[in-house]
């Protein structure tokens, strides 16, 4: 299904509608009354002009947030990995990494208003028993998810089984859930329960395949460990390690992290880039989800460990990438101080991981709107930029589209779960540290930092 343009005039007829019924109806206008107004409150809606920096803020996360919630999958409630058909599997794929960004945005909507409490908890408690019943192996998620039965969509012939790193995701989400829903109410008390019994199923040790000290990304009851993918930095699978290290029944070592994680050729960087230095990871930093993903819910102000200080690596790395697209080597047009941001996303072939030493003159928005945090100025104004100058072929119902390049009059037409994630919960994260505030809070997760020799202000100790 390809996204058709948004209309305003179809959407103010289907409420008038509503409305309408409900007022020659009394009992179905008490049902739906808190619906409808729900409904307007994350209608599309087009360009406003004059808005300040925080209205600004607030329309794109509202906007962005209509792809988790108005396009949620109806069966099970999860994140679509997409919002045009792809891949030859129809309507039915939820993403399970996506989900766990979904769900963190959901608490953003809550708290901005755009959706009750009681709403996003229902919405949520969906989920989770959708996810109870789904195909999971040793506790851990495949990438893909059919939407309505559950049973497994294999990500490639052989990724036909348990996705770590994606599951990790999910899991990021579901614990800053659980600390933020949490009033004794029966539906809050259901999805506490049920976030802890996933959480405690997840057998992170088996990932070790035998116990050696590394994670193996995937593990199939068809292919076995055929994938053979150990995981190792520096990349945005920081989360995994963390998790892992975290779990209260299975937990992993120390060793697994500082002697597989830690442990790589493209792990320690030191050198500077456009005169900045970078701690960690591939020359010019790579895409910038790397300092995205496992950062949405693990605050990087001051999470320092033997090897780096993260907000040093995640703000450093994020300049890096801009300083690059000024200096624009390889002159496609549009790119400057107030357009730049390349990570993985669709571009006009396809799909790619682009990066400064990846460079297909394919702008992301998630690059630049989700290092909020780090780069709070210069954001704003690649924000602004999107926003108003290239609105008019970007700006859709659920937000920005994914990608564009003006070099190729190439403009997205697709949104994927996991890039209009990140703009909500890390501008959130800009304005309040609030999904930052709700996972550091957990306690398992304290303490597998401080298993692994991590120093953050979030410990009490």
């Amino acid at each position: 299904m390809m996204i058709k343009p948004f209309s305003f005039r179809s959407g103010i007829n289907s409420i008038l509608l509503l409305l309408i019924f409900a007022v020659s109806n009394p009992v179905f206008a008490q049902k739906t009354k808190s619906a409808v107004r729900d409904l307007n409150r994350i209608e599309a809606r087009g360009i406003i002009q004059g808005l300040s920096d925080d209205e600004l803020l607030d329309e794109v996360q509202r906007q962005t947030f209509r792809y988790f919630w108005n396009f949620a999958h109806p069966v099970s409630g999860l994140a679509r990995e997409r919002s045009n058909e792809a891949y030859g599997y129809g309507n039915e794929v939820v993403t399970t990494g996506g989900t766990g960004f979904g769900i963190m945005s959901t608490i953003v909507a809550v708290e901005r208003g755009w959706i009750s409490r009681d709403s996003a908890a229902r919405h949520l408690v969906k989920m989770v028993r959708f996810l109870s019943k789904a195909d999971s192996y040793h506790g851990v998620f495949p990438h893909w998810l059919n939407g309505s039965t559950g049973k497994t969509i294999p990500f490639s012939r052989k990724d036909d089984g348990a996705d770590l790193v994606e599951s990790s995701f999910l899991f990021q989400g579901l614990l800053t859930a659980r600390q933020y829903f949490n009033k004794n109410t029966p539906v809050e008390s259901e999805l506490r329960g049920r976030i802890n019994g996933l959480w405690n199923d997840v057998e992170w040790d088996w990932f070790t395949r035998g116990g050696q000290e590394v994670l193996y990304w995937h593990w199939s009851p068809n292919n076995d460990w055929a994938m053979n993918f150990a995981v190792r930095g520096f990349n945005e699978c920081l989360i995994m390690y963390v998790l892992a290290a975290s779990g209260e029944r299975y937990p992993v070592s120390p060793a697994v992290y500082h002697n597989g994680w830690a442990q790589s050729n493209f792990f320690k960087n030191g050198k500077q880039f456009y005169g900045i230095k970078l701690p960690l990871g591939f020359d010019y930093g790579g895409p910038l989800f790397f300092s995205h993903y496992s950062f949405l819910g693990l605050s990087p102000k001051g999470l320092k460990d033997r090897y780096a200080d993260y907000w040093e690596q995640n703000q450093n790395h994020t300049l890096i990438n801009r300083a690059y697209c000024i200096d624009n080597p390889r002159n496609f047009k549009g790119y400057g101080e107030n357009c730049w941001g390349l990570t993985a996303s669709d571009n006009h072939e396809g799909y790619n991981a682009h990066s400064p030493d990846n460079d297909h003159g394919v702008i992301t928005p998630t690059a630049a709107l989700s290092a909020f945090p780090y780069t709070p100025e210069y954001s704003m104004q690649a924000l602004r930029h999107f926003y108003y100058n290239l609105g008019d072929k970007i700006w859709s119902e659920y937000g920005f589209v994914d990608a564009f390049n003006e070099s190729k009059n190439w403009y997205a037409k697709s949104h994927l779960a996991i890039d209009q994630g990140p703009i909500i919960v890390m501008i959130e994260n800009h304005r309040s540290g609030l999904l930052w505030d709700l996972f550091m809070s957990c306690p398992e997760v304290q303490q597998g930092l401080k298993k692994l020799g991590f120093e953050s202000p979030y410990f009490a100790d």
